[in-house]
């Protein structure tokens, strides 16, 4: 059974889990028929604890939180229709047939992601400025006083100026963080990659060409860095739209990185927009 909760309780939680985590999803009951439930009630479902709150118990309130518990990974905020004995209704279509409709929006709570960037040339700071906007965490880090300037960076960020390996070592990772490697050079992202592959990052990508990365990537083979964290890496990075300017490539990253932490298809949703991705970029075209 759900614990019995306050309104200050649901809150308390849910500010615990907006600063400091772990995530947790929260249900709000957003429409219903009369006796299906009370419309704006809320649960909270942590991923491995019982449910805090209520949004009428049975097989209605079962099907949410297990529905909410697949939510946390994906970063889900979404308005999910439910029958009041809880199967899941999808298509527009179905939802207009069915006899009786409870919407749930489910709303993942967690700490802002964070977006470690090493190498702060004019990708890193493309990057990071992407990265601001979509509201994440941005860190950048260079060993070079010059480029880990802050005054490089007007959006708002931390800037990190040391030894690669160093820095990379003391910091905090886990499946919130984002790591970009655009350094200056395969030697400083090879030395980096070493640092983060194996300690479980929400993604790692690496800038650079394949014949340059596939090197990389074998050196640390060799080396006996995880083969199955290595196979996590994506490069050469972001999604293929024939980026070229260093804000066409954060774009590209950016997006990519979104694919990773919301899913999808990572296609043109309009069918115009499928057809000219089914042609492929034109012939002498520079890759991106």
């Amino acid at each position: 059974m759900p614990s019995p909760a306050t309104p200050a309780d649901l809150a308390a939680a849910l500010l615990r889990a907006a600063r400091d985590g772990p995530a947790l999803a929260s249900c709000t009951v957003l429409s219903a028929p009369v006796g299906a439930a009370v419309i704006g009630a809320k649960m909270l479902v942590p991923a491995d604890a019982p449910p805090l709150g209520s949004i009428g118990g049975g097989a209605l309130e079962a099907a949410v939180a297990e529905r909410a518990r697949a939510a946390i990974p994906q970063h889900l905020v979404a308005t999910i229709a439910f029958t009041p004995d809880g199967e899941i209704v999808e298509g527009r279509r179905a939802i207009e047939a069915a006899q009786a409709i409870v919407e749930i929006l489910i709303e993942v709570v967690e700490p802002a992601a964070t977006l470690l960037v090493v190498g702060g040339g004019h990708v890193g700071r493309a990057v990071g400025e992407v990265g601001a906007i979509l509201g994440m965490d941005v860190v950048l880090l260079d060993d070079r006083e010059d480029y880990a300037n802050p005054e490089r960076f007007p959006y708002p960020c931390r800037v990190i100026c040391g030894d690669f390996a160093e820095e990379l070592e003391r910091f905090p990772i886990n499946a919130n963080t984002y790591i970009v490697l655009v350094s200056r050079g395969h030697l400083v992202d090879e030395l980096s990659l070493r640092q983060v592959a194996e300690r479980g990052p929400g993604y790692v990508g690496m800038i650079g060409s394949k014949r340059r990365t596939r090197t990389v990537l074998q050196h640390l083979a060799e080396d006996g860095v995880d083969p199955d964290a290595l196979e996590r890496v994506f490069t050469p990075i972001g999604l293929d739209i024939g980026a070229e300017t260093p804000e066409e490539i954060a774009v590209s990253v950016l997006g990519e990185i979104i694919l990773v932490r919301r899913g999808g298809g990572a296609l043109p949703m309009s069918a115009r927009g499928r057809e000219l991705a089914a042609r492929g970029r034109p012939q002498g075209a520079a890759a991106g």
